[in-house]
């Protein structure tokens, strides 16, 4: 039987879906344990080189299942109380790039992990939230998240608020990249998912470590830390590799090594 997320790979890009239509793809402790279990699966397959997150059937994901009834909801304290950096959410280290195709309700934790992402693709039906404060409860790793990721006020406007947003405001706030029509979203992901495919897959995920360490680290400190991270992709042979493609004039051949 399939799981409550799938995972697929086609050629260097991996696809992994939220798999609970009938529930509107909410999270419970299975979806949760099986989409913390993909991502590492992700990280760790050195053949996939991007992945594409998105949802089964009319939601990305409705965030945690709030119905009860089961060991597997989020009612239960324990569902809270997840290690860090274990899933996307609250910050496993994954270096490769990540696209969200986001085809309809984001709310919650999903929404967590969708700003945790490099690029949103989403529907023009999509919808976007935090309903946690409407819920008597706190947001807290989209509180961590979103100012960086919106800005202060929009992020306070999801988050204070708790009102859902349409796919224009969440572009408008920055973070939505592209709005497509529903029925080219995946088409759209899988376009962008192959372009960048083109780029070196180490040197691409030694570029995003420097981007996202960089933020936290004073100037100099991540200046050093890229020059170090400069000579250590520089020692690769999809390196030397681009280099050769360059004076020949063909595209490079990556291997990743």
């Amino acid at each position: 039987m399939p799981g409550t997320v799938l995972y697929a790979r086609e050629g260097h890009i991996a696809t992994i879906t939220y798999n609970r239509p009938e529930a509107l793809n909410a999270i419970n402790a299975e979806l949760r344990a099986d989409l913390n279990a993909a991502w590492v699966r992700f990280r760790d397959d050195e053949d996939a080189w991007v992945a594409i997150v998105t949802g089964a059937g009319r939601a990305f994901s409705a965030g945690a299942d709030l119905r009860g009834g089961g060991a597997g909801d989020a009612t239960a304290a324990s569902f809270w109380e997840t290690p860090p950096f274990t899933s996307l959410e609250n910050g496993i280290e994954i270096w490769k790039p990540i696209i969200a195709a986001v085809n309809g309700y984001c709310l919650g934790f999903a929404c967590t992990l969708v700003s945790a992402c490099d690029f949103v693709i989403a529907s023009d039906q999509a919808q976007f939230g935090f309903p946690e404060v409407q819920l008597g409860v706190p947001t807290i790793q989209g509180s961590i998240r979103m100012p960086k990721k919106v800005g202060w006020q929009n992020a306070m406007e999801l988050l204070l608020i708790g009102d859902r947003v349409d796919a224009k405001r969440a572009k408008e706030m920055g973070l939505v990249w592209k709005v497509v029509p529903h029925d080219s979203l995946m088409d759209e992901a899988n376009a962008l998912a192959q372009r960048l495919c083109k780029a070196a897959p180490l040197a691409a995920r030694a570029t995003k470590e420097v981007a996202h360490r960089g933020q936290e680290l004073p100037f100099h400190q991540a200046v050093r830390f890229g020059e170090t991270m400069r000579k250590v992709a520089g020692a690769t042979a999809d390196a030397k590799e681009g280099m050769l493609a360059s004076r020949e004039k063909r595209t490079p051949g990556w291997k990743g090594e």
